[in-house]
């Protein structure tokens, strides 16, 4: 009885501490994958810390291939699946035009933000413990329908808004870890 009441507690612990559902949302038949080309972050390449806590804390640009055909809506996540307590969403963007292929570097210029992890609506930055690195998932979603989501939506929003319609995935991973002082 002891056991499952602590297990009870730990999974109501867990969203406190930014853990989330890690299903993805389902895709479309016939989905196709683009990717990220261009901007402020590259695949496996480590995040610069003006984007960080430890910097100014703007969101980098962002570049990508155009996404497939009958795109209608765009959306973007940024988390860390590293975090302590479970994947922590550091940016949440949603409502971006099928045609844009850019976001500038603390620019919401094209997109309706999300909440974040920490209360708040748009970018945090990366932000692990001291001495240890997190990979930072991107995640660029090609949709065939709008999202209708409002500004400061949750992550758990947007995916079930995305469930079946995602028709095409860009995605990349950086590291990140925090600067010694």
């Amino acid at each position: 009885m002891r056991r499952l009441l602590g297990l009870a507690l730990v999974a109501l612990a867990l969203p406190a501490c930014g853990g989330h559902d890690q299903s993805e949302p389902a895709t479309a038949p016939g989905a196709q994958s683009f990717a990220f080309t261009g901007g402020d972050v590259a695949a496996g390449e480590p995040i610069d810390t003006r984007f960080s806590c430890d910097g100014d804390n703007v969101s980098p640009a962002l570049v990508w291939e155009k996404p497939p055909a009958g795109t209608v809506e765009q959306a973007l996540v940024v988390d860390d699946p590293d975090a302590p307590g479970g994947s922590f969403v550091h940016w949440v963007a949603y409502g971006i035009p099928p045609g844009q292929t850019e976001i500038a570097s603390g620019s919401t210029e094209g997109l309706v933000e999300g909440a974040n992890d920490t209360g708040g609506v748009g970018w945090t930055g990366p932000c692990p413990p001291e001495g240890e690195t997190h990979g930072y998932l991107f995640t660029l979603y090609a949709l065939d329908a709008k999202t209708g989501l409002e500004e400061g939506a949750r992550l758990d929003d947007l995916r079930t808004a995305i469930d079946g319609h995602i028709i095409g995935q860009a995605t990349l991973t950086a590291p990140y870890a925090r600067p010694s002082r």
